[in-house]
């Protein structure tokens, strides 16, 4: 694709991306498969999918692509069916982040593509090149630092977009083309299979031990995040807003800064090795530096020009650890072009969105959260895919909508480790579940409960420290409560009395 001719105004997109293959059905896969879809005939000569495993949903999907021209397959053997169908060789393969680049899989399609990318690298290709985007990664904060990054830029009036891992994926972002700012949040697994990928503005928050069943060890796993920062110096004026409070990325910042000739982009420290509290100007004669002060106060030193910001006292996101979140978005806003006024009122007026996938409390270390308004399937489809890197225990059930529930159950197979059916349709729920399951992952477990209180209950007992509980119902609330939000606040007091009485 180097050799080819590009389109005008675009960032790298070839006049033609020849014969293509997506590798998976998930939420960036399908959008991946969209936007290809529509090009088919002009700039896609073939487009080829391989769908996983089979389930009522993907069956459908697969049924409208192939109506459209595309080739979609399922199952063992499918990467070779598909590139024997389409002349044996691709010239371009997006990976679904759920495919480790060291599978089977992953090494299959690699050997008959020309290239292998997610589908990050792909809409950063697609955009505009007039486009801004800001990447945030890091192994905890990612989603408040992209979602109070993107909330900054837009009280700057910018019209900027929360993507990735967080919102709409960014080749639907992208599609839209109503954006010209993305934050992205974007995850190890998507960094693995980027190339060109030049955010403006790059976030590495810390990196701690994750995800080494995907990437198989730590250097593996770090070295997927650190290609976030590849191809700054490309970018004219770029800036990357790094943890060093952190030793893993505090290492990679000492590193860039002994490059010979410099690295080619402005780095921001973020705090020292002692902490947050420490400006690494001071400490080793850094040019940028982002810390909190002995007041308190957020202070980024950027370019030769220090922003004193509000003080944490002001957030209403609570705790030393949204504390870091906050300084590292308004360092990222900052660099993104917003002024110092416009991030001091947004960071004082950030809150997470009440009963909308909304943090609400810790119990022996299991995260709980609260999306009560999740009154549709639907909804429930959005809340499972908003967990890449976990597999939450999901609460499901209320007032019975009599909804078709087989893309609830494909997507919970997908993406959670149990279901806890609970309240007037938690039978009914219960019962699709059990009928499918011979789709289900060996691991999942399907449990049920008679109401939400007890749910909540057989949910904790089933979750270990570092895992999610998920109220996501995919129905009404009226069996139990008069609304939505009632249920979403009762929720919240179960959650903190069972912090209390059995600790946080």
């Amino acid at each position: 694709m180097e050799n080819q001719k590009m389109l005008a105004g675009k960032k790298h997109a070839p006049e033609s991306l020849g014969r293509v293959l997506v590798l998976g059905l998930g939420k960036s896969g399908h959008d991946a498969v969209d936007y290809l879809m529509a090009q088919l005939g002009g700039r896609v000569a073939q487009l080829a999918v391989f769908g996983g495993q089979p389930n009522a949903a993907s069956d459908a999907y697969a049924g409208k692509a192939r109506d459209r021209g595309a080739i979609v397959e399922f199952g063992e053997g499918a990467v070779d069916r598909l590139a024997q169908a389409c002349g044996g060789h691709f010239e371009l393969c997006i990976a679904s982040p759920g495919i480790s680049e060291f599978s089977d899989l992953y090494r299959s399609a690699a050997a008959v593509s020309d290239e292998v990318v997610s589908e990050v690298e792909l809409a950063w290709r697609e955009s505009d090149s007039s486009s801004t985007w800001v990447a945030v990664t890091g192994t905890n904060g990612k989603t408040t630092v992209t979602a109070l990054t993107n909330h900054l830029l837009r009280a700057a009036g910018m019209a900027s977009a929360a993507v990735g891992n967080i919102g709409d994926t960014c080749i639907s972002a992208v599609a839209a083309g109503e954006t010209d700012v993305y934050v992205a949040e974007v995850s190890s697994y998507q960094l693995a299979s980027t190339k060109l990928f030049a955010p403006n503005v790059a976030v590495l928050l810390n990196i701690t031990p994750d995800h080494l069943h995907w990437h198989h060890t730590l250097e593996n796993y770090a070295a997927a995040k650190m290609k976030v920062l590849d191809n700054l110096a490309r970018v004219p004026g770029s800036v990357a807003v790094m943890d060093a409070s952190n030793d893993v990325v505090r290492a990679e910042v000492r590193r860039l800064r002994s490059i010979d000739g410099g690295c080619g982009f402005a780095i921001v420290p973020m705090g020292t090795a002692e902490g947050l509290q420490g400006d690494m100007r001071a400490r080793c004669g850094a040019d940028n530096a982002a810390f909190i002060n002995g007041e308190g106060e957020l202070i980024v030193a950027l370019k030769g020009q220090e922003h004193a910001l509000i003080n944490a006292d002001r957030l209403k996101i609570k705790g030393a650890h949204n504390a870091g979140n906050a300084l590292a978005a308004a360092a990222a806003a900052l660099a993104a072009g917003a002024s110092d006024e416009a991030v001091c009122e947004a960071l004082a007026t950030f809150s997470p969105l009440e009963h909308r996938i909304e943090p609400c409390g810790t119990v022996r270390g299991v995260e709980c959260y609260n999306d009560s308004k999740a009154t549709n399937v639907d909804a429930t489809l959005k809340a499972l895919a908003a967990f890449p890197h976990t597999r939450p225990i999901v609460l499901l059930g209320g007032d019975d909508k009599g909804t078709d529930l087989a893309d609830l159950v494909a997507a919970a197979h997908a993406h959670t480790r149990a279901v806890v059916c609970f309240g007037a349709a938690g039978a009914r729920f219960f019962q699709a579940f059990k009928e499918q399951v011979s789709q289900a992952p060996a691991d999942f477990q399907l449990l049920t409960a008679d109401n939400m209180e007890s749910a909540l209950d057989v949910a904790l007992e089933q979750a270990k420290a570092g895992e999610v509980v998920l109220l996501s119902p995919a129905c009404a609330s009226f069996d139990e409560f008069h609304s939505f939000e009632e249920r979403g606040e009762v929720f919240k007091k179960l959650v903190a009395v069972r912090a209390v009485k059995l600790g946080a």
